[in-house]
């Protein structure tokens, strides 16, 4: 198989999986917003963060984004770590709606991978994402677990493994560490086992 029929799989792959038409009364960038903030971790809760990840500008990102709060979707409130910054998140009812999501079915399809492919898989599209992204000036995303930022030198009383955040100094909380990041920077496998217990935020 050479490499433009695997872009021109990838490239499908992506778009029959974002689904056609409504789904909910939802439109596929509505979804994209709220698939996003889903999975995007306390660092990351941003119009500008998600119109970074999605390669658009921030005007389109923000009509989009006010459109889901007006549904009552997304929510704003004050960041735990900056006062004077906002994070948006998912209200009850995004939530649930997420399993109607039409993105699911892609989901699945990755889920019955054997997993000692899975990781492969992962870590190849990881690489051609930065690529493709390092080639159009667009920043990196990815998570804690494959992440250069990535710190754990130390360890709590029960023994466990405590994580830090080396870009901004933060201790990462368990449900953090598989989060979407804006501040990724590639440098470890996707294979790499996380075991965590959850550090109380500062």
């Amino acid at each position: 198989m050479n490499s433009r029929v695997i872009a021109e799989l990838v490239f499908h792959l992506g778009r029959i999986a974002s689904g056609e038409g409504l789904a909910e009364g939802l439109t596929a960038a509505q979804w994209a917003v709220l698939r996003y903030f889903a999975q995007a971790n306390r660092f990351s809760r941003t119009p500008s963060a998600f119109a970074a990840f999605h390669a658009t500008t921030r005007g389109t990102a923000s009509q989009t984004i006010k459109s889901l709060e007006t549904q009552g979707y997304l929510t704003r409130i004050r960041s735990e770590e900056d006062r004077r910054s906002v994070q948006l998140v998912l209200t009850e009812k995004a939530r649930g709606i997420l399993a109607n999501d039409p993105f699911e079915s892609l989901v699945r399809a990755a889920d019955s991978l054997p997993p000692s492919i899975q990781g492969h898989f992962a870590s190849a599209l990881q690489r051609m994402l930065g690529q493709v992204a390092q080639e159009r000036g667009k920043p990196p995303f990815g998570t804690c677990a494959s992440c250069q930022h990535l710190e754990s030198d130390s360890c709590n009383r029960e023994g466990h493994t405590l994580y830090l955040c080396g870009f901004t100094s933060e201790s990462l909380r368990l449900e953090e560490l598989d989060g979407v990041c804006i501040n990724f920077a590639p440098g470890k496998p996707m294979t790499m086992k996380v075991t965590v217990t959850p550090v109380a935020p500062r």
